[in-house]
């Protein structure tokens, strides 16, 4: 974890582009803040990818017995209340804290899920993290004709995580509000939960200094808008993810990922931001 630190501060000082677009995302979303505190959330967020990094790399070494000293639970009974409805679970995550160690605890703890993963290019690397993200006992579902499993293990009463946090294309994606500016996001929790009836649940794993732990953090279901008009609700409930998001990145801001151009595709006829 110290290597770590060290790696992420180094990078901080020498990866200009990806330390400038953290800051523009943050004037974009949080225009008060003085430059001081954007500089510090900034370094914040390398920090956090660093972590991730090692943590990342030691997913081999947990188990049931060990899991406790490195992820503990906060708001467990609503992912139970979600299993209780017997309707199968979505979780709304994002690529917040520690992510790849979210599920990999949850799996560990003896609730393994499904997610949707887009193959990374290098063909040796994508083998070499998908082994270690499945050890657990997930299972990964490849992004290129992902519907028909997605379903099915929504139909079988199983667990799908969903991030959402990405800026995505005008054909895949609708332009709702994320920090009070239109981002292009994806609808497929929305259209998901709309279909098979599946709860959704706010899953997050939040990095605690205090305790030297992270928490894997649940929030109440997200009791979904169903008008009958199925565009409307698609963008109504999209428009409510985003919010579930942006209140837990005001209050994290270092722990989720600036260095993403989230606001690159924009409605047509207004300017790039980036």
């Amino acid at each position: 974890m110290f290597i770590s630190r060290m790696v992420a501060l180094l990078a901080f000082n020498i990866m200009r582009n990806l330390r400038n677009t953290a800051s523009k995302n943050l004037q974009f979303a949080l225009p008060h803040l003085p430059p001081a505190q954007n500089l510090r959330i900034v370094k914040g967020v390398f920090i956090n990818f660093g972590r991730l990094l090692a943590e990342f790399a030691l997913l081999p070494k947990l188990n049931p017995k060990n899991i406790s000293k490195i992820v503990i639970y906060e708001g467990f009974e609503n992912f139970s209340e979600s299993v209780r409805r017997g309707k199968g679970t979505l979780f709304l995550t994002a690529h917040f804290g520690a992510w790849e160690l979210s599920p990999f605890a949850q799996a560990v703890y003896g609730h393994p899920l499904k997610f949707v993963i887009r193959p990374i290019d290098n063909p040796y690397l994508d083998r070499l993290i998908n082994s270690y993200r499945t050890r657990s006992g997930n299972q990964i579902i490849k992004k290129k004709n992902s519907i028909k499993e997605l379903l099915r293990a929504l139909r079988s009463k199983e667990t799908v995580g969903i991030l959402i946090d990405q800026n995505t294309t005008l054909d895949t994606g609708i332009f709702v509000d994320f920090f009070g500016i239109p981002a292009c996001t994806t609808t497929g929790l929305a259209a998901l939960a709309l279909r098979t009836g599946a709860t959704v649940i706010p899953g997050f794993l939040i990095w605690d200094s205090t305790l030297g732990k992270h928490r894997l953090h649940f929030e109440p279901p997200v009791e979904i808008i169903q008008t009958g008009d199925h565009r409307s609700d698609i963008i109504q409930n999209t428009a409510r993810f985003n919010k579930v998001l942006e209140n837990l990145v005001r209050r994290y801001p270092d722990q989720w990922l600036w260095v993403h151009r989230r606001w690159k595709t924009r409605p047509p006829g207004e300017k790039m931001l980036y």
